[in-house]
């Protein structure tokens, strides 16, 4: 029995041993080597702390991956003076503990450098360590930091630098509207900040940002999906961890929107660990497309794999290499290279200038980040994914291989299989199908009493109802441009059958149907209910009227009352003011008392026509004269231009006022004799009642919409009615759509082009040309105005200051004249007194002798 367990053992180990042989090879050399050096003095240990997650699958990924790096590094330079030795701290998933662990090592041990942590969270609490240390902090965090520490720099890409790719694969396949979905984190709503800014620069509009918890349930999940499956958007961006990706994707095939019309776009922080997704999530994401890190093919990440898969494929066959973890790698053989060349001095200045080629790439530094690197687009087709271009950051297009840069057949991307299986998509047509209609279902104004603007009739081919009328038209030219793919069917409405268009307008509110065009008119209330498009017609009211009749005392009309006696008075006195300067000296202004009185009326009326011909000899005379024949030439050409006015159209006021039409009638508001009567008890709602109404003398004028009033004029004969004035009081007819519909933008922008390029305006010559030459080409000319003593109270203050002035001092110099007149007299009546006594005196002495 002995012998027998002997011979047993002998068996034992004779086949044993030839498995353990190798084992043991390996520990003995590794004993060997640590003996060496330990006694070697020539080696330099250089501490390196390491601050991550060890219980993340990312921690243990990135821990192996720098633990190759060194001794791949040392493999290759056995002859270096220095070593690292990591410094490891686990940080549990705890940012506090990233800053305790970072601390602890910058006080406790000599490290020369940190590596470290991958979480946002983390990185970011190391920011604040500021100034406190000026050895480098190499930052596995894929979001951007700030910067306050010039000692902290990104080793890995920054993920917010493939959303200018995403914006503009969007834009590429002209969609306009996204939703995106992101985790329900501080950096998930910093990164759908950071999505939404880029595609604002696109005008792509975000319609929707999705935020989900990873502890969601899947119910919660579930019911955000149905959400965002009602709404009409379907380009989905997604920016969540392959664990939560995984989930929405399940649920969203199960909701169908995987199918056609949907496109699903998702970022690297999935992409980049597709590989480790399993099969049943692979499946639920076929067709979407998905932008990831790419790593150019090298012989060094060749031979990195193959090692990476005999080491862990045994003890961890789901353990994938990740973006992160070629990062790091990259970045501990540089720090290794830096750290030979400087040891510990100026080891961050030598890190922000090393350049090498290493596993993910060119390794280098710019403003404190690795330099931004080429990103992959790939399809996810199968069990797998399909490369189908590249995003090239630095010149910002799309490429489909990176050898060939400037060919132009390199430009663009790879044809795509969409979800559903199709090679093209349209998400403008899916966005009508999201109720599973494959029409636009519009209400159309079935029994318009105004056929110019909305006509229905049946297509004899088809046996559909078509729109047509100025209305229909704009809409079908507008529609069509769009190329959504998808026909029109056409509802009528009646009025008739009391629906009215605030019934057509709840009736979009509770999504019955898409759309309702024809006639609307644009209100603040009706827009909390529906989304307008811009306005297509003019804005604000008209008011139409019966041309006036002719009047053989029409010509005083230009004129008020008291402007008429203010022009007779100033004729008049502007006469004295020239009489009683010149007729002392003037010969013309002398004569019989008839002959001056009829001499001065003449001269001041004859200067309406300016046919004054008496000379004038006094320079206060002509002065007045100028500036009356200025008051007079600005008199006859306002009174020309109000005759022109009054004689093309009645003048008739229009009082300001605030009107509103949500609970009127959409055809008008009626005044008689200026007093506002109710337009439906009257039933106005076509041209013919407007013509009546207004030809039997019943009412002064009709107020509407400016298109009814066009409309009206089209109709009818220039010579009797004229549109005579406008107002802005309403904000014209513009197309309904359901609230948040993206159609309403979309149409508004078409609508704005039809504008310019003059579209809308042969639109409505087409159907509202006026059939009248009498007829003014401008419809909204203003009202012509009375000319009054108020509005011309300057000139005539100018005209008379001048008479008077004129006047007073025509009296000072005859005064004056008068006062040197009668001092003469008076010297001349003193010398013939001096002379009478002299003659007296001589007179006695003669009688005395």
């Amino acid at each position: 029995m002995p012998e027998r367990e002997l011979c047993v053992d002998t068996y034992f180990w004779h086949d044993l041993f030839p498995e353990l042989f190798p084992l043991l090879i390996l520990l003995l050399l590794s004993f060997q080597s640590l003996l060496t050096a330990h006694e070697d003095p020539s080696y330099k240990d250089i501490q390196v702390g390491v601050i991550l997650d060890m219980e993340s699958g990312a921690g243990k990924v990135i821990y192996h991956c720098i633990t190759m790096a060194i001794s791949d590094f040392y493999a290759a330079n056995p002859d270096c003076k220095t070593r690292i030795v990591f410094m490891t701290s686990d940080t549990k998933g705890e940012p506090l503990h990233a800053v305790s662990a970072a601390l602890d090592l910058l006080e406790n041990t000599q490290v020369q450098a940190i590596i470290g942590p991958e979480s946002t969270a983390q990185a970011r609490f190391l920011e604040v360590l500021g100034d406190k240390t000026n050895i480098p902090i190499l930052s596995l965090s894929t979001t951007p930091f700030s910067n306050r520490n010039p000692n902290l720099l990104g080793i890995a890409q920054d993920e917010t630098s493939q959303f200018k790719g995403i914006a503009a694969m969007v834009e590429l396949f002209k969609a306009k509207n996204v939703i995106v979905i992101c985790e329900d984190t501080a950096n998930g709503r910093e990164m759908a900040t950071y999505m939404a800014r880029e595609f604002q620069e696109k005008n792509i509009h975000v319609t929707y940002t999705s935020l989900i918890s990873t502890s969601d349930s899947n119910q919660q999940i579930r019911e955000e999906l149905h959400k965002l499956q009602t709404m009409q958007d379907m380009v989905f961006i997604m920016h969540t961890p392959p664990s939560l990706a995984s989930n929405l994707f399940s649920m969203a095939k199960e909701l169908g929107m995987m199918g056609e019309g949907y496109m699903w776009i998702v970022t690297s922080k999935t992409m980049d660990l597709l590989g480790s997704m399993d099969a049943e999530a692979i499946e639920s994401m076929q067709g979407a497309v998905g932008f990831r890190s790419y790593f150019p093919s090298s012989k060094e990440l060749h031979n990195f794999l193959l090692k990476w898969r005999k080491e862990h494929d045994a003890l961890d066959p789901f353990m994938e290499v990740e973006s992160n973890g070629i990062w790091a790698y990259d970045a501990v053989y540089a720090l290794a290279m830096a750290v030979e060349r400087v040891q510990t001095t100026s080891l961050l200045d030598e890190m922000l200038r090393f350049k090498f080629h290493g596993l993910g790439g060119e390794f280098e530094f710019m403003n404190g980040r690795s330099i931004s690197k080429p990103m992959e687009v790939v399809n996810v087709i199968g069990k797998g994914d399909r490369s189908i271009g590249f995003w090239m950051m630095d010149t910002g297009e799309f490429v489909k291989e990176i050898e060939k840069p400037n060919s132009s057949s390199n430009q663009g991307l790879e044809s795509i299989m969409w979800p559903g299986g199709t090679t093209t998509i349209n998400p403008k047509r899916r966005m009508l199908q999201t109720n599973g209609n494959k029409k636009l279902r519009i209400l159309f104004p079935g029994s318009s009493r105004f056929q110019n603007i909305a006509q229905i009739s049946v297509d004899p081919r088809t046996n559909l109802s078509v729109v047509s009328g100025f209305c229909g038209d704009v809409f079908n030219a507008a529609f069509n441009s769009l190329d959504y793919g998808v026909g029109v069917e056409v509802v009528p409405f009646s009025s008739k059958d009391g629906i009215t268009y605030n019934d057509v307008i709840q009736k979009i509110y509770l999504k019955e149907f898409d759309a309702a065009v024809g006639d609307f008119t644009i209100t603040a209330n009706r827009s909390l209910y529906v989304d307008f498009t811009l306005p297509f017609t003019d804005l604000g009211v008209g008011i139409i009227s019966r041309n006036a009749k002719d009047s053989m005392w029409i010509f005083l009309d230009p004129l008020s009352a008291n402007l008429w006696i203010t022009t007779a008075f100033f004729f008049i006195f502007l006469g004295l003011v020239i009489w009683f300067i010149e007729h002392r000296t003037n010969e013309e202004f002398q004569g019989s008392a008839p002959q001056q009185l009829g001499t001065t009326l003449w001269f001041a009326f004859s200067t309406l026509v300016y046919a004054h011909r008496e000379k004038l000899q006094s320079n206060l005379s002509r002065f007045v004269v100028t500036v009356w024949v200025f008051v007079v030439l600005v008199l006859t050409s306002s009174y020309t231009a109000t005759l022109s006015s009054l004689l093309t159209v009645q003048q008739i006021g229009m009082k300001e006022m605030s009107i509103g039409f949500q609970g009127l009638s959409p055809v008008g508001v009626v005044y008689n004799k200026l007093n506002v009567v109710e337009a439906w008890s009257e039933k106005l709602y076509a041209p013919e009642d407007y013509a009546k109404a207004l030809t039997t003398g019943r009412f002064d004028a009709i107020v509407a919409e400016i298109l009814y009033m066009k409309t009206f004029l089209a109709m009818y004969s220039g010579a009797d009615f004229s549109l005579i004035a406008t107002a802005p009081t309403t904000n014209g007819f513009g197309f309904a759509f359901q609230k948040g519909s993206p159609l309403a933008r979309e149409m508004s922008t078409q609508i704005a082009k039809m504008r310019e390029d003059g579209t809308l305006k042969a639109l409505e010559d087409k159907w509202l040309k006026r059939e009248s030459a009498l007829i003014s080409k401008d419809f909204s000319s203003p009202t012509p105005k009375l000319l009054n003593l108020y509005g011309l109270r300057g000139l005539f203050l100018i005209s008379g200051v001048s008479m008077v002035s004129a006047l007073l001092v025509s009296i000072i110099c005859l005064v004056r004249e008068k006062w040197r007149m009668k001092d003469k007299m008076k010297i001349w009546r003193c010398v013939l007194h001096r002379s009478s006594e002299i003659h007296a005196h001589e007179s006695d002495v003669e009688s005395t002798v």
